[in-house]
């Protein structure tokens, strides 16, 4: 667990890391405090990450996803060292309202980069699953564009978005919430709309 939390913290450039910290009623108001904008949590079950929890202070939304398929960025063979700019962010095929909205959740946790960064996060949904891979690009000797994966590399789902913090979560309205039977083929695709579908 603590290697996934050293990775997160390589990803996100900017973060103040607590380690692990009992998150208590005064912890948001000594973030905030602070000038933190967003918080992450990380949930493991035996020491596999399972679970992710982004937080916007001071007034959420906070969004809740399921992990899975998370592979270390030692496990990525051939990995380069992580470069610590500012990443460009690609979004893919989350063109529906819930996706538009988790695209905006997930963007503001990083900073705005700078044009010559050749860093690249993707976050790209098949089936409501959200893959998210890391990369970095070169030019070989002929001018042709060359990605590297330097990980980490997991599937995510989102499965609740409440529109309060983690302070007062049992009093926040719930925006979105993943139900039992929206999992049949027909409703399956929430975080994206087709073609026919937009017209």
């Amino acid at each position: 667990m603590y290697k996934y939390l050293e990775i997160i913290a390589l990803m996100i450039t900017q973060k103040i890391s607590f380690g692990t910290v009992l998150i208590q009623n005064s912890f948001q108001t000594y973030l905030w405090l602070l000038q933190v904008t967003d918080f992450i949590l990380i949930h493991e079950t035996r020491g596999q990450p399972d679970g992710l929890i982004v937080c916007h202070l001071p007034f959420g939304p906070t969004a809740y996803f399921n992990l899975s398929n998370v592979v270390m960025r030692h496990d990525v063979p051939d990995r380069k060292t992580i470069s610590m700019v500012y990443p460009h962010l690609i979004f893919n095929n989350l063109n529906s309202r819930l996706g538009l909205r988790v695209t905006s959740i997930l963007k503001y946790l990083f900073p705005v980069p700078k044009p010559e960064s050749r860093r690249i996060m993707t976050f790209s949904n098949d089936d409501d699953f959200i893959s998210f891979r890391h990369h970095e690009y070169s030019k070989n000797e002929h001018g042709e564009i060359e990605l590297e994966e330097v990980g980490p590399r997991f599937e995510m789902r989102p499965y609740c978005i409440k529109l309060g913090t983690l302070e007062n979560i049992e009093a926040a309205e719930t925006e979105w919430v993943l139900k039992p039977y929206m999992n049949t083929a027909s409703k399956r695709q929430l975080l994206s709309v087709h073609d026919e579908d937009s017209e």
